[in-house]
């Protein structure tokens, strides 16, 4: 009876040893199934965020090309902002004498250096000739601009809004111009190359002060020399785009 017993325990355990080792196996399949499945979407994510680090440093590496574009631009514009300033400091040293007089004033604006001439030192009223005592100043202000050689020099005739009509001048369109040319050529004169120069006129249309008083027409009453970089002239030019 015990043998009896013994054998049916035997079997018994045998049978769940073989059920055991089956559902074992199965499992172990599954699970290594799983783990090859997140191993491949690990291996995905990981090719996917390389892609990533790949694109930020090629963004990183054109930002630094900016920057260093950038920083480019501020040392030229710096260095172009002390040669203007050299400049200005320069002209006036060279004209302080008549700036102390008043009868010039030295101006910048950005890249450009313009002086202002009143029309009484140059002219008489209605006239286009310029006198002795423009001739003076005239000559001391061409020798200060000679050393300007990237610079093109551009003279602008202003009158005030008082209506002039005879047989030289029609208006003041014609005398305008006709004393911008008058200085452009004594400037010529006194050694200034012509290409350098433009001579133009502006009538009484760009004003400076109200004509409504004496001293305001005095004030619009001026000849501007003013100094430009030649190459702002040259993108400006005809044929540019």
């Amino acid at each position: 009876m015990n043998r009896r017993r013994l054998h049916v325990t035997g079997v018994v355990f045998a049978a769940a040893f073989m059920v055991g080792g089956c559902v074992s196996q199965g499992t172990y399949d599954k699970l290594e199934a799983d783990k090859n499945q997140e191993i491949t979407s690990l291996q995905k994510q990981r090719g996917g965020l390389q892609e990533q680090v790949q694109g930020l440093q090629a963004q990183q590496a054109d930002l630094r090309k900016q920057v260093d574009a950038l920083e480019q631009q501020k040392a030229q514009l710096l260095a172009v902002s002390q040669q203007n300033q050299s400049q200005y400091d320069s002209l006036v040293k060279n004209l302080t004498e008549e700036v102390k007089k008043g009868e010039l004033q030295v101006r910048q604006y950005k890249d450009m250096l313009t002086v202002d001439v009143a029309e009484q030192l140059f002219f008489d009223s209605g006239r286009a000739d310029l006198k002795d005592t423009g001739k003076a100043v005239l000559k001391k202000v061409g020798e200060a601009l000679k050393g300007y050689e990237d610079k093109v020099i551009r003279v602008v005739g202003h009158t005030d809004n008082v209506p002039i009509k005879t047989k030289v001048f029609p208006s003041n369109w014609e005398l305008s111009v006709a004393r911008a040319t008058t200085v452009v050529r004594y400037l010529q004169e006194v050694g200034i190359p012509p290409e350098r120069m433009v001579a133009s006129g502006r009538a009484e249309y760009q004003p400076v002060a109200e004509n409504d008083t004496a001293e305001g027409r005095k004030k619009n009453r001026r000849i501007e020399i003013t100094l430009i970089d030649k190459n702002l002239v040259q993108e400006a030019g005809p044929g540019k785009k």
